[in-house]
């Protein structure tokens, strides 16, 4: 499980399996590969080098959306990781 930062430098959160945790223990999305849907099954976004970026041109894909996990316990961002 490492972190996943955003393309602006804020951490965001972890990945464990196929699925995407926000830092304070929210199921936020699903992978399939390295593109990440949302719930709702709108695409989010897709990993490069530990990096969710956004890719314009797939931003009108949709998978089946899905009811979340529980929320777990915060992990402690990244020391990197300062707010």
């Amino acid at each position: 499980m490492g972190w996943i930062w955003t393309w602006g430098g804020t951490c965001f959160g972890y990945r464990d399996g196929d699925k995407l945790w926000d830092h304070e223990g929210r199921h936020v999305g699903v992978f399939q590969g390295d593109e990440v849907y949302g719930l709702d099954g709108r695409y989010l976004g897709e990993i490069k080098d530990n990096l969710l970026i956004i890719n314009e041109s797939k931003k009108p894909r949709w998978r089946t959306a899905f009811a979340p996990y529980a929320k777990r316990a915060g992990r402690s961002k990244h020391a990197d990781c300062a707010e």
